[in-house]
């Protein structure tokens, strides 16, 4: 959570400023009421912690209760939480808290939906680091929840070799072996593959995984025969529902689709309030 502290500081002080939230301060003073958070679409709840954060942060004694866990399948009309405290503590934190609900469920239903659409063959849908600066943890998360999987985490704990370090090496052969004369075997090694002669090099050179890049099914297809037992598969590149459903056929271990997190659309909520007597 300290990463996302930083971002809950940032997204406060956009939305409230130095002063809150003047509508609602003018209006009530010391109130107390009660919220219904109340789910709009369908699909999967991701990001609970992170809701509950916002609201502790602004006011430690508004209580939060969840009816839903993250992971969930959500239906439209579904009741998701039950808030209460001072009112104007839950109507300053109301946007902030459901704009973090609302994109990371927007992933992870996204998400499931990918994952369903692979399911009938062996392929890991994966995401990739096409994420909002600051988001990266909470998103992969919220892929996670959505039951795909998650790929490197950034540039420092796994080795992808693409295109431009190949170019600049002079060859997919030349830029491993500077890998492992630089790591050895501490990385797992990925390459990236732009026709089937740089997968056969890959495979000779001894890639642990093999990118295919915009490749087309037949493509792919011959390239996993190729690599049977010796490698693993990725393929990637302007995947949507219905590629991966057909790709997933083919042998391939992963599919990974950048559109789990850098398109989403919002999950919708919305927050009921009423005053208590």
């Amino acid at each position: 959570m300290d990463s996302f502290d930083s971002l809950l500081t940032l997204a406060l002080q956009e939305d409230l400023g130095e002063i809150g939230d003047v509508t609602s301060r003018a209006i009530f003073s010391q109130e107390s009421g009660r919220a219904r958070l109340i789910s709009k679409d369908d699909g999967v709840l991701a990001g609970q912690p992170y809701f509950r954060r916002v609201f502790s942060r602004i006011d430690p004694d508004v209580a939060v209760r969840f009816s839903k866990n993250d992971g969930d399948s959500l239906s439209a009309g579904d009741e998701v939480a039950v808030l209460s405290g001072r009112v104007v503590s839950l109507l300053e934190g109301e946007r902030t808290a459901i704009n973090f609900l609302s994109f990371l469920s927007g992933i992870a239903t996204e998400s499931r939906r990918y994952a369903e659409a692979a399911s009938s063959g062996r392929a890991t849908i994966l995401d990739t680091r096409k994420t909002l600066p600051g988001y990266r943890t909470l998103s992969k998360y919220a892929v996670a929840l959505g039951g795909a999987g998650n790929h490197r985490m950034g540039l420092y704990d796994m080795v992808m070799i693409k295109d431009n370090h190949i170019d600049a090496a002079g060859s997919i052969t030349a830029a491993v072996h500077r890998i492992r004369e630089a790591w050895s075997t501490r990385f797992r090694v990925e390459v990236e593959t732009r026709n089937l002669d740089e997968v056969a090099e890959a495979l000779d050179v001894g890639a642990d995984i093999i990118m295919l890049d915009n490749m087309d099914e037949a493509t792919c297809g011959r390239a996993v025969e190729m690599g049977a037992g010796r490698a693993m598969f990725e393929a990637s590149g302007n995947m949507n529902l219905a590629r991966v459903e057909s790709y997933s056929h083919i042998g391939l271990d992963y599919i990974s689709v950048g559109a789990l997190t850098h398109s989403v659309t919002a999950f919708d909520f919305s927050m009921r309030m009423a005053i208590d007597e």
